[in-house]
């Protein structure tokens, strides 16, 4: 019972037996408790050092039990004095941090002009996703191109999503269609949808993007090459037209755990649909793999595919018998 007051079981023990024998030496305590005498008086010197242990007036070298009104209130004194120190410590701590993240402002080679900063190197990108994600209350929205998605990245993402999800709030993600073929990022996708959030795919995205609470953004400075870091922006006139890419990105993208693969009306998927068309826009493989997501290998193999499907002996053949079916 006494434990919350910071004394083991053999304190209370011994405690409790000194009130109630006060002339009981070592050796009877340590018989009464079924203890040895060697812990009774280990029980003994902390009792002592609490204070609910003192020299007894009326025997010479022995101990008395403080009353538990004056011993254990004192006790609770103490907690609070030490508490106390602590919140003050708390504080001052504070302070000290508010006022490092000043000083580190000044210093950190991010640049932040009106409402939009440039975040340098993914280190600073991770940290201003955390801030952010600590900060929503309603949605997140976000379109995740490239197909398979790193380890690290999934790893990262987890516990802010989970955080999030388990604060109430709404995600909205939208993969590519070849995400659905990667083992780890599939995985990811259905734990999301398992928690709450909803997720779709699309076999062609626009550039990646984040966006909190329908004000704040995320974009890539050059999608082509991410060494260059990221934007981070809060103003309306760039942050709105990118909700509008979104949401029109959502709305023709399928939900996850729905056929993907044929629409009734023609017998093609969207993904194959997809690729004609970037073919057809004289994108190579390697441009058009780039664009959904998919290794060239994965390009030519699924080409292959519909030139057996159309009967046709070469590309041109068959942009020229799928425009005919309307499929371009």
């Amino acid at each position: 019972m006494l434990e919350v007051l910071g004394l083991d079981t053999d304190e209370e023990s011994v405690y409790r037996a000194m009130l109630t024998a006060p002339g009981d030496g070592i050796e009877a305590l340590a018989g009464r408790l079924g203890m040895t005498e060697s812990r009774v008086r280990d029980a003994l010197d902390r009792l002592v050092d609490r204070d609910l242990l003192t020299p007894s007036r009326e025997s010479t070298g022995g101990l008395r039990a403080v009353s538990p009104e004056v011993g254990l209130e004192l006790m609770i004194q103490r907690q609070e004095a030490e508490l106390a120190r602590r919140q003050a410590e708390l504080a001052q701590s504070k302070v000290a941090v508010a006022r490092a993240v000043a000083e580190y402002a000044d210093l950190r080679p991010n640049t932040e002009t009106e409402q939009t900063e440039r975040l340098v190197g993914l280190d600073a990108i991770q940290e201003r996703l955390v801030v952010l994600a600590q900060g929503l209350t309603e949605e997140c929205q976000s379109i995740i191109p490239g197909g398979a998605q790193s380890q690290r990245s999934l790893d990262a993402g987890r516990p802010l999503d989970e955080a999030v999800l388990g604060r109430g709030v709404q995600i909205r993600a939208v993969y590519q269609d070849s995400a659905r073929n990667d083992g780890p990022t599939l995985a990811y996708a259905q734990w999301t949808t398992e928690r709450g959030g909803l997720v779709r795919t699309s076999p062609v995205l626009p550039p990646r993007m984040l966006i909190f609470d329908r004000r704040t953004a995320i974009v890539p400075i050059d999608p082509q090459n991410s060494k260059l870091g990221a934007l981070c922006t809060s103003s309306p006139g760039i942050v709105a037209p990118l909700v509008s890419l979104f949401e029109q990105t959502w709305e023709t993208a399928v939900p996850l755990g729905a056929d993907h693969r044929e629409r009734p009306e023609d017998g093609i998927s969207a993904g194959d649909r997809e690729l004609l068309r970037l073919l057809a826009s004289g994108l190579t493989d390697e441009g058009a793999g780039k664009r959904l997501g998919v290794s060239v290998r994965t390009v030519r193999r699924q080409m292959a595919a519909l030139m057996e499907r159309l009967n046709a002996t070469s590309r041109f053949e068959a942009g020229l018998k799928a425009a005919q079916r309307g499929w371009l």
